[in-house]
């Protein structure tokens, strides 16, 4: 083969290689990072953090939109943890407010996403920070990167407040329903925020559900009991079952 086709080919490998390397380690694109969002509701929020959930649809998964008041803190490192470890945060729609109101785009921010970590840093301690990420159909969960009084919106129509379809975590929440979307607020919160959450029109379809089925399983059980008894009464008929109980009171033939 030809040396120079040879050396071509190598070095095609290792610029896949490397670019594969950095699209796995991170390095959201700057495109990613400046992509459009609307924050200003979640910006007059009274709340230190204010969070608002979207339930996406059938084929695809929610977002969530996030706007953090920095107190004291230039720098947050956005996680995810699973059952054996944490994994970096993805995010999108990055933006930072000085105090006096001075916006950036993520893409002036310094940004850097490891596998385990998305690290944001800020030009000033006290600014606000927002950015975008994706959340469960029925679910939400993410550690408080911030500490402080929070405040969570889940999708409209939506409703943690059934225990066996809903939950919210950690306790010592205050719930509202506004324009039909249920709010949560915490005074303080420094753990992960966990939620789980149904489609209020959904409680009805599984009432009827298990009505049904017990209805079903009600009739099938007469069915079978009626069955029996027509298959006793049958054998009784034919003379099959003989009661011994008397017989077998007086002993055997001869004893006495």
């Amino acid at each position: 083969m030809n040396r120079r086709l040879v050396l071509a080919v190598v070095a095609v490998g290792l610029l896949v290689g490397v670019a594969g390397c950095s699209t796995f380690f991170g390095g959201i694109s700057d495109e990613e990072l400046d992509r459009e969002q609307e924050y200003g509701d979640l910006r007059d929020s009274d709340a230190d953090v204010a969070i608002d959930i979207d339930s996406g649809s059938l084929i695809s998964d929610g977002e969530f939109r996030a706007v953090y008041n920095l107190e004291e803190q230039d720098e947050l490192s956005l996680y995810r943890s699973n059952l054996y470890s944490d994994e970096a945060l993805d995010i999108h729609s990055v933006r930072y407010w000085y105090p006096n109101g001075t916006e950036l785009t993520g893409s002036e921010l310094n940004i850097d996403q490891s596998d385990t970590s998305t690290e944001v840093r800020v030009p000033n301690e006290n600014g606000t920070i927002a950015f975008s990420g994706d959340a469960g159909r029925n679910t939400f969960s993410l550690p408080a990167y911030v500490e402080g009084s929070y405040e969570v919106t889940i999708p409209e129509g939506h409703r943690t407040s059934n225990f066996l379809f809903g939950d919210a975590s950690p306790n010592g929440y205050e719930r509202e329903i506004v324009d039909n979307q249920e709010r949560l607020t915490w005074e303080e919160v420094d753990s992960t925020i966990s939620l789980r959450y149904y489609l209020t029109r959904d409680i009805p379809l599984f009432v009827g559900l298990v009505g049904t089925v017990a209805l079903l399983g009600g009739a099938g059980a007469v069915y079978y009991y009626r069955q029996i008894k027509q298959l006793r009464e049958r054998r009784e008929e034919m003379g099959l079952d003989v009661e011994m109980d008397d017989d077998s009171d007086n002993g055997p033939p001869g004893m006495g």
